[in-house]
């Protein structure tokens, strides 16, 4: 008598395979073209890239679990991907590409569903820190604010998101567990574009990640040049 095929169970998919895996390295590749064309700053390998790994540095500070990690690490790795359709509705967007590529490659779904939470609540306008893997994530991706990321190659037609980036020399996201603060410090040539000109586009976002610090249990900062705001 013929034996049943076996049906392979949930596996633990890791960071390392879905970076590598074909359709997600030309999603992502994809995204980042629509955001080009569409004249936004870099939303491709690299940007997905930084925003896992602070993804990742947020939650090891909170004392997570090295599977929560790596689970928020793909979700800072997805977060973008629906950018390849448009970025109206990109969270909501990304979470249904996330899910399908997940589970094709065999996720528990109880280890996609907290990163579909992350991916599709990561935007201001519609989304909230729903989980600490969520809001690490949120924080991540906000504070992604740098020089590199500006694709325009003509700095005469710079609008003010390129601007803003394009000032910032120095970024960088600290975590100190002593005073429960979230720092996100910026160094920006003042020459390029102005302290206020970042608030103008970015305030909806830092009160984003004040909120996100917040469900994290800790307090959100910005050091702007040296001069601290809280």
């Amino acid at each position: 008598m013929e034996q049943p095929a076996l049906v392979e169970g949930p596996r633990q998919v890791t960071l390392k395979e879905v970076r590598s895996n074909p359709k997600v390295r030309k999603l992502i590749d994809g995204a980042n073209e629509v955001m080009r064309a569409m004249g936004y700053t870099e939303h491709g390998h690299r940007h997905v890239g930084v925003v896992s790994s602070i993804t990742a540095y947020i939650m090891k500070g909170l004392g997570l679990s090295a599977r929560e990690v790596e689970l928020g690490q793909i979700a800072g790795y997805l977060h973008d991907i629906g950018n390849v359709i448009n970025r109206v509705d990109h969270p909501i967007s990304g979470a249904n590409i996330a899910f399908v590529i997940l589970n094709e490659m065999g996720m528990d779904p109880a280890e996609i569903a907290p990163i579909l939470g992350a991916i599709g609540n990561h935007e201001e306008l519609v989304g909230t820190p729903v989980s600490n893997m969520s809001a690490s994530l949120i924080i991540a991706d906000k504070s992604d604010v740098h020089y590199s990321r500006v694709q325009n190659p003509i700095i005469e037609t710079f609008d003010i998101h390129d601007r803003v980036n394009y000032a910032v020399q120095k970024s960088r996201v600290e975590m100190r567990a002593e005073d429960h603060a979230i720092e996100l410090t910026l160094e920006i040539d003042t020459k390029q574009a102005t302290v206020m000109e970042y608030f103008e586009i970015f305030l909806s976002r830092m009160v984003m990640c004040r909120k996100s610090a917040e469900v994290l249990g800790y307090k959100f900062g910005l050091s702007v040049n040296g001069v601290y705001l809280e």
